[in-house]
C-alpha cells in the first residue's frame, strides 16, 4: 500500500532529524525534507544530504536569499516595524516564506500534510501553520512536539540511538540558535533566567562593542522609493546589500538586542538577537524619511507600524489586514528616496547626515537669521486658538470647585 507523503521543514539538527524518523516509524509517512537557504551557508547542503541518509524519500535545499530579502524583509522595513519597541522581527519574517515553499512542495509532490519542529510553547508553530492554512486550507499539519510521548532530552537521545541518528558528542552551547540573513536569535538554556547576561562568546554576527575599532566608520545608504539600493555608492541586489550591511555594522558591534517579549501564545520569553545590517538600514531609512515624509503621514505611519509588526510576529503575513496595510506603507514609501550617512562606533549607529530630492526641509523657514517667508507674529494667533479649549476647561473646572 502506498504511503502518504508529508513535507517536513528540516534544519539538519537533532530535533528535526528525530522528527523525520518519527514521522516514518510512528506515523507511517514518506517524508520529504525541505531546507530553505536563507543565508545559513554550507549547512544547507549538509542538511539535504543528512535528510536523505536519515530516510527521507526526497530532500529539497532551495536558495531563497534574494526572495527573502526582496519580497519579505524589504516590504517589512517599509513599515519601520518594531515589535514591542525593539525586535526587528528576524525570525518572524522568515517563517511565512518557509511555510509558503512547504505548501508548494507538498502540492508538487502530492503530499497531504506538512510538519515542523516548533514546540507547543512558541510562536513558530503558529506562523508555520497559519501560513499553510492560508495558502492551502485543506492541508494537514503535524506538530510532533505537541503529539509525541517524549518527555525530555533523554527520551529524544534514546530514540536517536535506536534509529542510528547521530547525536552530538561535544558539549552543546547552553542555548538554542536560529539564523538567517537578517539576524541570529538566541534563547533557552542559561538565557531563560532574564538576570543572566549573555556570554560574550555567544554572538556570531557582531563583535563585542567594547572590542570594536577605536575609529568610527561612516557609511552611506542610498534609498529609492523606500528600499535600500546602494552602500557607499555601490549598487547591490537586495540580498547582497543586506549581506554587506551585516559585515559593516557587525564589525562595529551594532545590532544587539536583549529583551523579554510577549509571545502570541500568552507567555513571556527572553530572546537575545543580533541584527547588524537590519539595524543600520533601520536608522538610515528613518533619516531619509525625516526629510521626505509629511508630518501627518509620518505620524500616521508610525501609529500603524506596531499593529503591522504584531501581525508579522503573530504569523499573519498572508492575512488580508496585513496585505491592506502593506498597500498603505508601500504608497507612503514612494517618497522615501535619498541618502543617509550613518556613523558606526562601538555598538552605536547614529545619523551623521541625510539628503533627499523630495526633502520638505526648508532652511529659509527654520533659520534663526532674517527671512522673508515666515511672519513670526502669526504664531501668537496660532497658539491662542490652540489654547482655547484648555482655557474653557480651566474656567469650567473653576466653577465646579
Amino acid at each position: 500500500m502506498t504511503k502518504e507523503k508529508i513535507v517536513l521543514a528540516y534544519s539538519g539538527g537533532l530535533d528535526t532529524s528525530i522528527i523525520l524518523k518519527w514521522l516514518q516509524v510512528e506515523r507511517n509517512y514518506d517524508v520529504i525534507a525541505f531546507t530553505a537557504d536563507l543565508g545559513q551557508g554550507d549547512e544547507v547542503e549538509q542538511a539535504r544530504v543528512k535528510a536523505l541518509n536519515t530516510g527521507a524519500v526526497n530532500a529539497y535545499a532551495l536558495d531563497l536569499k534574494e526572495e527573502f530579502v526582496k519580497d519579505f524583509v524589504f516590504p517589512m522595513m517599509r513599515s519601520s516595524a518594531l515589535y514591542e519597541g525593539y525586535y526587528l522581527l528576524g525570525t518572524s519574517i522568515a517563517r511565512p516564506l518557509i511555510a509558503k515553499y512547504m505548501v508548494e512542495i507538498a502540492e508538487k509532490e502530492g503530499a497531504v500534510a506538512v510538519s515542523h519542529g516548533a514546540t507547543g510553547k512558541g510562536n513558530d508553530q503558529v506562523r508555520f501553520e497559519l501560513t499553510a492554512f492560508a495558502l492551502k486550507p485543506d492541508i494537514r499539519t503535524v506538530a510532533p512536539w505537541r503529539e509525541w510521548d517524549f518527555k525530555g532530552r533523554a527520551d529524544l537521545e534514546a530514540f536517536a540511538h535506536e534509529h542510528n541518528i547521530p547525536v552530538p558528542t561535544t558539549k552543546k552551547d547552553p542555548w538554542s540558535m536560529d539564523a538567517n540573513m537578517l539576524h541570529i536569535s538566541y534563547e533557552g538554556g542559561i538565557l531563560e533566567d532574564p538576570w543572566n547576561e549573555p556570554p560574550s562568546h555567544m554572538f556570531k554576527l557582531t563583535v563585542n562593542p567594547e572590542e570594536a575599532p577605536d575609529t568610527p566608520e561612516y557609511v552611506e545608504i542610498e534609498f529609492v522609493a523606500g528600499d535600500p539600493v546602494a552602500i557607499n555608492g555601490e549598487k547591490l541586489s537586495p540580498a547582497q546589500l543586506l549581506e554587506k550591511a551585516n559585515k559593516i555594522a557587525g564589525a562595529h558591534g551594532v545590532g544587539r538586542v536583549d529583551l523579554v517579549e510577549n509571545r502570541f501564545v500568552g507567555m513571556k520569553s527572553r530572546g537575545v538577537y543580533e541584527t547588524p545590517g537590519g539595524t543600520l538600514l533601520y536608522h538610515a531609512r528613518r533619516a531619509v524619511e525625516s526629510l521626505a515624509l509629511d508630518r501627518e503621514v509620518l505620524h500616521q505611519r508610525d501609529q500603524l507600524a506596531p499593529k503591522y509588526a504584531e501581525l508579522i510576529y503573530n504569523g499573519f503575513w498572508f492575512a488580508p489586514e496585513r496585505e491592506a496595510l502593506q498597500v498603505y506603507f508601500d504608497h507612503v514609501a514612494q517618497r522615501v528616496t535619498g541618502t543617509a550617512r550613518i556613523k558606526l562606533y562601538k555598538g552605536s549607529a547614529t545619523v551623521a547626515g541625510r539628503k533627499s530630492p523630495y526633502s520638505l526641509y526648508d532652511k529659509e523657514l527654520v533659520t534663526f537669521e532674517a527671512d522673508s517667508v515666515y511672519n513670526q507674529a502669526d504664531a501668537a494667533a496660532f497658539i491662542k486658538l490652540n489654547a482655547l479649549r484648555l482655557r474653557v476647561l480651566n474656567r469650567a473646572n473653576s466653577k465646579v470647585e
